[in-house]
């Protein structure tokens, strides 16, 4: 049977009563008094009995429980149900024929009732108070149904997009083969066509590569490669790689202190690579972009990434939120991009046991800067990418 018919079924299911009496006359006048083709009556004669449903039975609504009951009453039995994971959450009702007590009724609630009835009962007060915790029960099973939903969509996206992703990157490489190829021509229109080609090309290859990084951290098959690293070589490196484009030579690099750490190199040369290239990307012609790594902090290092530019009002935040610049034009460039390269600059310093922090204003610029232990915490790295 599909999960999905399995779930719509339970939805439509009766909702479990759990009543306990040690009088069978009781128990028949249930019975009768809840009788609705929208509940199922589960009835015990004793404690012990109803501890036997309650292992076997699951998704119970309510527990109606007799107090003045031989063996095991009906607050010893409250006090194993709510000492019990599986059961604890159960809603209790007590039921007695005993006159009115206070130092009982406070028993009762101290044991975890929701309610405490005095017999004789009004029947319509209890079929109404059995109808309110059957109704919340179908509301739980809805909002299980949709939790269900939401994650089997969510885990259908991940796979869409990395399958997406993975089957682009050999038609792409074949287009950048080619457009290199052509940009040797000595035809200086199919020259700047190809290089044309080449650029867009590139920066496609670089949204397939987010998308692919993306779907790792949503499903948590990412594993960082931990080992000993000097932050400010991976960063010496990486201005290096921007070096063709960035003409100008805006990019200058400061390093303080002792920079080694523990990290997984590909993963913070990828942050570097993000912070850099928006800084270069969005930063003012013609003005420096700073990239610092100060390690004189024993226990923390940090990497900032500064240019002149200044983000817009909006909240700060919204940068770290996946595709939240993927419709925003900007004012020099035609498109951004896919919105993620902040995302998952956040998230491989989050996976690091760090943080990012950003700050903009037309005086400094805006600065972006990210701030990691030395060694990361063990045991944290999987709980981290499931966040």
């Amino acid at each position: 049977m599909k999960p999905e018919k399995v779930m719509q079924e339970g939805m439509c299911a009766p909702a479990k009563i759990l009543v306990v009496d040690d009088t069978e006359q009781n128990l028949i006048a249930m019975r009768g008094l809840l009788d609705s083709p929208d509940l199922e009556l589960l009835t015990a004669s004793s404690g012990n009995a109803a501890l036997e449903i309650l292992l076997r039975e699951d998704d119970i609504a309510l527990a109606l429980l007799d107090v003045q009951m031989p063996d095991m009453d009906g607050f010893e039995l409250a006090e194993l149900i709510r000492g019990t994971e599986r059961t604890r959450s159960i809603p209790l009702i007590f039921l007695t024929a005993a006159s009115h007590d206070p130092l009982r009724t406070f028993r009762g609630y101290e044991a975890g009732a929701v309610d405490f009835l005095y017999k004789p009962f009004d029947p319509f007060s209890l079929r109404s108070k059995v109808g309110v915790f059957a109704e919340l029960q179908r509301q739980r099973r809805r909002i299980a149904q949709q939790v269900e939903e939401l994650r089997n969509a969510l885990q259908l996206n991940e796979l869409f997009s990395a399958v997406l992703a993975h089957d682009l990157r050999n038609p792409l490489i074949a287009i950048r083969h080619l457009a290199e190829a052509m940009s040797a021509d000595q035809n200086p229109a199919v020259a700047r066509n190809s290089g044309l080609i080449l650029d867009s090309s590139k920066r496609m290859s670089r949204m397939i590569h987010q998308l692919l990084e993306l779907a790792r951290l949503r499903s948590g098959t990412m594993v960082l490669n931990l080992q000993n690293v000097d932050l400010a070589e991976t960063c010496r490196r990486i201005c290096a790689e921007f070096a063709p484009l960035d003409e100008d030579g805006r990019t200058v690099m400061e390093q303080v202190g002792d920079t080694r750490g523990v990290f997984d190199d590909d993963r913070m040369a990828q942050v570097i690579s993000n912070l850099l290239g928006n800084a270069l990307e969005h930063g003012p012609i013609g003005q420096p972009v700073k990239v610092a790594v100060d390690g004189r902090h024993p226990d923390v290092l940090s990497i900032s990434v500064n240019n002149r530019g200044t983000l817009p009002t909006e909240d700060p935040a919204d940068l770290f939120r996946p595709f939240a610049s993927s419709n925003r034009m900007d004012t020099v460039h035609e498109m951004q991009g896919l919105g993620l390269g902040l995302h998952i600059v956040e998230r491989f310093v989050n996976v690091h046991g760090g943080k990012v922090d950003v700050q903009s204003s037309h005086q400094d610029g805006t600065t972006f800067s990210v701030t990691i232990p030395r060694r990361r915490a063990a045991g944290r790295v999987a709980a981290d990418f499931q966040r």
